[in-house]
């Protein structure tokens, strides 16, 4: 394990409390008169103390920034409080962490009041050890300090801690107590952000978090464009693990796919059959092809649909999406389930040479199950389709 305490701010981390802070902080602001844009343009208020960002954004004078923090409490106490939920994901990720033996803290800006009252209103208390946050009459304190007294409650040291965030400011006060900060994407900080203030890790979900936290992400040191070819490219990575230790991967960036398992009133599957190269083998697939650039996926399995098989669907069904092989490529397949078909003429791409067939759908899931069928796409597609009749 590399970390023993992961340390969360509160605030676009743990809940999404945007609409409650902004919400008020307009309320403030327009009672005393002071111009602001609309609340939802308000995203710099969470985060920083509120007498800070009234001081630096609207150019008040200390007393004045008081006055207002008391005018934003008084809507947020009785409604703002109110309008958060937690971020989906993190109530399994605690969960994670808490099965590693980690112990898990809160170091925010927000009074301890309002942090207590969602985390036990979303039944969260429970997964942590240490809950630091600010009292009304000094909610100025820095978030370094908050942090130093969440790793001093949970006893742990600076090098064996990782703080959590969404905005620069709780990266800043990591480095301050030398801790290890990760920035997260799903709150109201950005890339740009994190990059600026040099951020050692960058979050998209909470699951990177417990990768980060159990020693298993992986950062791009550099990267070498090693071939550009019609359909993939491929690169050379060199990697820094969490321990810092240097790796390399070989890694092919792919557009994406869409495949559809187009059933007709029938229960007949069109299935198509092709000669695919690098196995040697005529092989039976599901209706499928890569997205064009930044294609809508639906829009893809439509287009791919007629274009292969000359077919349209009155609906279209998500089957999900599916990683085919992860060791090496970021290819992602969107799989979709079809009804209600018409046909019409094939329009195949240059040097697409492929047949239309039927199976019944019991005979695919059959060749499926005993290994007559091994494309992926074809495989998970036909599994998944069984299971959603198993439950009509």
């Amino acid at each position: 394990m590399i970390y023993n305490a992961v340390i969360f701010d509160f605030d676009g981390t743990v809940c999404d409390t945007g609409e409650g802070i902004k919400k008020s902080a307009q309320y403030a602001l327009e009672s005393y008169g002071i111009e602001c844009p609309d609340w939802k343009e308000l995203d710099f208020f969470i985060g920083p103390p509120l007498l800070v960002t009234f001081q630096e954004r609207f150019g008040q004078s200390a007393a004045n920034a008081e006055k207002l923090v008391q005018k934003y409490r008084e809507r947020y106490t009785n409604i703002g409080v109110y309008e958060s939920e937690p971020y989906d994901g993190i109530k399994d990720l605690l969960k994670r962490l808490k099965s590693y033996g980690i112990k898990i803290g809160i170091a925010s800006s927000k009074p301890k009041k309002y942090v207590v009252e969602l985390l036990d209103k979303f039944n969260l208390t429970k997964y942590f050890d240490s809950i630091c946050a600010v009292s009304f009459n000094a909610d100025c304190e820095s978030k370094a300090s908050i942090i130093h007294r969440c790793i001093t409650e949970m006893d742990v040291t600076a090098d064996k801690a990782l703080m959590v965030g969404d905005r620069s400011y709780d990266i800043d006060g990591a480095r301050e107590n030398h801790i290890d900060g990760v920035g997260v994407l799903w709150g109201y900080g950005n890339k740009f952000e994190f990059i600026d203030c040099k951020a050692k890790y960058i979050a998209k979900t909470p699951d990177d978090v417990e990768a980060v936290a159990i020693g298993m992400y992986e950062r791009c040191d550099s990267s070498q464009e090693i071939f550009d070819g019609h359909i993939v490219k491929m690169h050379l990575d060199n990697i820094l693990l969490c321990d810092d230790t240097k790796a390399r991967r070989e890694c092919v960036d792919h557009p994406g796919g869409v495949g559809v398992i187009a059933v007709t009133d029938e229960d007949e599957v069109i299935m198509v059959r092709q000669f695919r190269y690098p196995y040697k083998e005529l092989i039976y697939e599901i209706p499928a092809g890569k997205l064009d650039g930044k294609e809508n996926p639906l829009d893809a399995g439509k287009r791919e649909f007629k274009e292969e098989c000359g077919g349209e669907a009155e609906e279209y069904i998500s089957l999900g999406e599916v990683y085919p092989t992860p060791g090496y490529t970021n290819e992602v397949i969107h799989l979709y389930w079809a009804k209600g078909l018409t046909f019409g003429e094939q329009h195949l791409d240059e040097g697409e040479l492929l047949t239309v067939t039927k199976m019944k759908f019991d005979t695919l899931y059959k060749k499926v199950m005993n290994g007559e069928i091994k494309d992926a796409k074809t495989v998970i597609a036909a599994l998944k389709l069984k299971e959603l009749r198993n439950r009509e």
